[in-house]
């Protein structure tokens, strides 16, 4: 697309994304097109763990008293999970949810 808007000469052609976010489009349109054809079952399995790392993140994030290598360990965690939901591999985003729910019991954090 960018090679095309410059040969074609528009004086607005888009510049070439960095390769960040290059790579951040990739993702976006393989997770987009592979909800599309994934069955309903996996997708709600999907949503469900989302929807128990979401709210476990959130519980763990905002509890007082973490210290800054917890408060690491939950984002890690947090990011390994998203990036095991965008890919839908299901039992790789269960481990994830399993660890950041280990972290709350570990802190303290009832669900």
């Amino acid at each position: 697309m960018y090679d095309e808007a410059r040969g074609a000469g528009l004086a607005f052609a888009p510049a070439e994304p960095d390769p960040c976010a290059a790579d951040r489009q990739a993702r976006d349109y393989a997770k987009d097109e592979l909800r599309q054809v994934l069955p309903l079952q996996l997708r709600d399995d999907l949503d469900s763990v989302a929807i128990h790392l979401h709210v476990t993140g959130r519980r763990l994030r905002t509890a007082p008293g973490l210290d800054a290598a917890t408060r690491e360990d939950i984002l890690y965690v947090c990011a390994r999970a998203g990036m095991a939901l965008d890919l839908a591999h299901l039992t790789a985003a269960r481990r994830e949810l399993e660890r950041l729910e280990a972290i709350a019991r570990r802190c303290g954090v009832e669900r």
